[in-house]
C-alpha cells in the first residue's frame, strides 16, 4: 500500500540525522467522554502559562504534550494494521480515564512534521484501543485498525433449519 507523503517527510524518515521532527497527534474519542482528548508526542510550543502546559497546535486544535513512543504498522495484507503505543505512567488522571472505559476507545492517529504542523502526512482513522496494560512505570496500548477481526466468520451457517430452500 503506497502513501502520498511529502518529500520532506520521506527525507526526514530515512535520514540518519535530521533537524525535522516527526510528531504523532492522537485524538481519543469515547461515548463516556464529554469531549475528545487531544495528545501530542512532542512539546512544540507552550500552550498556557498557568498552569504550565506544553503541546502542539495543529489546524486550530491544541494537542497536549504527553511523551509517548509509537510504532507505525507495517503494510502487510494478511494482518490488520496495529500501532503500538508506550508512555510513561506519569499522569494518574489518564490511568483513571482508561480504567473507566467499558468498551474500546476510538483513536484517530495523524503524523505531522514540526516544520508544517497543519499539513497531515499520514492519517490512520478508525483505530480501536485494545490490549491496554498499566504498571507502575508504563502504560502500553495496541491500536487495531480492523474491528472486524473480532466478528465471527462466517457470520451465519447455511443449515436446513435456517435455509430450507437450499436443501
Amino acid at each position: 500500500m503506497s502513501r502520498n507523503v511529502s518529500t520532506t517527510f520521506i527525507a526526514a524518515a530515512n535520514a540518519q540525522e535530521t533537524d525535522e521532527v516527526i510528531i504523532c497527534l492522537l485524538t481519543v474519542t469515547h461515548d463516556d467522554l464529554e469531549a475528545p482528548i487531544y495528545l501530542s508526542s512532542n512539546a512544540t510550543t507552550r500552550l498556557s502559562e498557568d498552569p504550565l502546559v506544553y503541546g502542539t497546535e495543529s489546524r486550530g486544535e491544541q494537542y497536549f504534550y504527553l511523551p509517548f513512543e509509537f510504532t507505525l504498522p507495517d503494510d502487510q495484507s494478511d494482518n490488520p494494521p496495529r500501532v503500538q503505543l508506550k508512555m510513561d505512567n506519569i499522569e494518574r488522571s489518564l490511568v483513571a480515564i482508561l480504567r473507566s472505559f467499558a468498551t474500546p476507545a476510538s483513536v484517530l492517529m495523524e503524523i505531522v512534521l514540526a516544520s508544517d504542523l497543519d499539513m497531515v502526512e499520514i492519517t490512520m482513522p478508525a483505530l480501536q484501543m485494545s490490549d491496554v496494560s498499566i504498571d507502575d512505570h508504563t502504560v502500553s496500548a495496541t491500536l487495531v485498525a480492523d474491528a472486524l477481526i473480532n466478528e465471527p466468520h462466517p457470520a451465519g451457517q447455511f443449515t436446513p433449519g435456517s435455509f430450507p430452500g437450499l436443501f
